[in-house]
């Protein structure tokens, strides 16, 4: 009996990925096939994985499939997505280490690193900041299809100055409507405490599916979801991993190495010898203006109120993005 129903899903599923490929043709490129890219299109004709990703995001509810698709694929033109390479990013951005994949957490999924405190809010740069993410989630697409990422926000250090809410809302809808099925969870560490109370009240509101890929973590209880050898030092771990670029570091699928590290040439060498001088002027400029840790201070309790509610109406923004 289990076998038929089984059975059963499997065809009602083929139907609905048909029902999707047929109606997207019908309903969306009548017209329009100026708004996609081409090879998305041929992709979503072809890759049955592709379209159960949307579907199983929507409940398999074909119309809500559909208006995601569309979205995504608008977003992924504007993008330039299937273009984005290392070439296409500012090497700067490579280089502060701000995101990144690297480690796995407990039940092996791959983790995609934000240092919220590398992150200063800035409308000049912003459109990079974005292409920047898309490409670490595209390389990772194409190299792990199927898989999902573990965001780990590490906010140690980090304050008011390092929220951005637009590039927030950009990086959820990145997994609530670009790359469905990719995010397995979420995990805020060392949440700054002036907006501990504010994220608790967001977190109340969120819908059940939304809470639970949410998670709060202290230094001390971020090894709930993360072993030590995936955690640096300061977070309590023991991994001796420090960011450097190039080459780009997402473990797996990095350039060849030797046990003395990558592979490379006598030229490649001295290329980068130079760019490592170049890249300890940027790190020490950028650092020096954003990586002092704030002192404390005592706050009048009529102040205090007032940030908390500043705080509380911009996480009521954030959880319409949640929603």
């Amino acid at each position: 009996m289990a076998e038929l129903d089984q059975h059963e899903g499997e065809q009602d599923l083929e139907k609905k990925i048909e029902e999707t490929r047929q109606r997207f043709k019908n309903e969306f490129l009548q017209d329009s096939t100026e708004k996609y890219d081409s090879r998305d299109v041929e992709r979503l004709q072809k890759d049955d994985a592709l379209v159960e990703g949307y579907l199983t995001w929507r409940l398999h509810v074909v119309d809500e499939a559909l208006k995601m698709i569309d979205e995504s694929f608008q977003w992924r033109k504007e993008f330039g997505v299937n273009d984005l390479s290392e070439n296409s990013i500012p090497k700067w951005m490579f280089e502060t280490g701000a995101v990144y994949l690297h480690g796995y957490d407990k039940e092996g999924n791959k983790l995609f690193w934000f240092k919220v405190k590398l992150h200063i809010k800035d409308a000049k740069t912003i459109l990079d900041k974005k292409k920047y993410v898309a490409f670490w989630l595209e390389r990772y697409a194409k190299k792990e299809p199927g898989m999902p990422l573990t965001v780990v926000f590490d906010m140690s250090e980090s304050g008011l100055s390092n929220i951005d809410m637009d590039f927030v809302n950009y990086v959820i809808n990145c997994f609530k409507v670009y790359y469905p099925k990719f995010l397995s969870k979420m995990i805020i560490v060392d949440m700054p405490w002036i907006m501990n109370a504010a994220w608790r009240i967001v977190k109340s509101w969120l819908g059940p599916e939304a809470i639970s890929k949410l998670k709060f973590a202290s230094k001390a209880e971020v090894q709930t979801f993360i072993d030590p050898e995936y955690l640096p030092p300061y977070l309590g771990g023991t991994d001796p991993f420090k960011y450097s670029y190039p080459p780009l570091p997402d473990d797996d699928f990095q350039t060849p190495i030797c046990d003395n590290g990558p592979i490379v040439s006598e030229d490649e060498i001295e290329s980068k010898d130079s760019e490592m001088e170049g890249k300890d002027t940027l790190e020490s400029s950028f650092n020096s203006e954003i990586a002092v840790k704030p002192k404390k201070v005592h706050l009048p309790l009529s102040l205090f109120f007032s940030i908390f509610l500043q705080g509380c109406h911009v996480c009521s923004i954030l959880s319409r993005f949640l929603l």
